[in-house]
């Protein structure tokens, strides 16, 4: 399975320390019925089968919409970071037809993942961010010269919200992924339709 442009418009990250009285799968439903196009269970917390009851219920609530998930269950894809194994080691162990995202700061990183086999690549931190405040900011130019490097796909992350989307607009991307924007929100069906518009 491979994604394109149109699935990465709208990247949802869960994270729960905003579920407040609700399920995790709840809050996905929620911001797939808003216009999600994609989700990553995004967990630094749970282990072991803790975390593959969450991903194969979070998974069940994705599929009902045709949206991807995560590796632990065999799901569509999975998404590594700088320090996490190289694109095309986790190609060889998960298989062609899974979708493989890569995170990227500069035209350097997004180079090498696409040569190892990057699906797309998600670059950031675009602003900001409370969810990984170690992470460095790369300004607009970093990410328009990742854009027209690369011929893959490229979602901005980090720090992202409504106040501010629009000023990532014209730098290339095909779309945005986004953790507090939906799920700190009351009201997250909303909230990603919002975004979505």
């Amino acid at each position: 399975m491979k994604c394109g442009k149109r699935d990465l418009l709208l990247y949802a990250v869960t994270d729960r320390s905003w579920s407040e009285g609700t399920t995790l799968g709840a809050q996905v439903e929620e911001a797939l019925r808003g216009g999600a196009t994609f989700v990553q269970l995004r967990e630094k917390k749970l282990t072991g089968e803790a975390l593959r009851a969450e991903a194969l219920e979070i998974q069940a609530v994705c599929r009902r919409y045709d949206v991807a998930l995560a590796k632990e269950i065999d799901a569509d894809g999975v998404h590594v970071g700088q320090d996490d194994m190289e694109a095309g080691d986790v190609r060889a162990i998960l298989g062609a037809d899974k979708i493989i995202g890569v995170s990227a700061h500069n035209v350097e990183e997004a180079l090498r993942a696409e040569r190892h086999g990057a699906d797309y690549l998600g670059v950031g931190a675009a602003f900001t961010t409370s969810s990984k405040p170690e992470a460095g900011h790369i300004d607009a130019e970093t990410i328009r010269a990742i854009c027209e490097t690369v011929k893959i796909p490229v979602i901005a992350i980090g720090g992202i919200k409504e106040e501010n989307l629009l000023r990532l607009r014209g730098n290339g991307l095909c779309g945005v992924a986004v953790i507090s924007a939906i799920f700190a929100q009351k009201d997250i069906e909303a909230a990603t339709r919002r975004l979505h518009a």
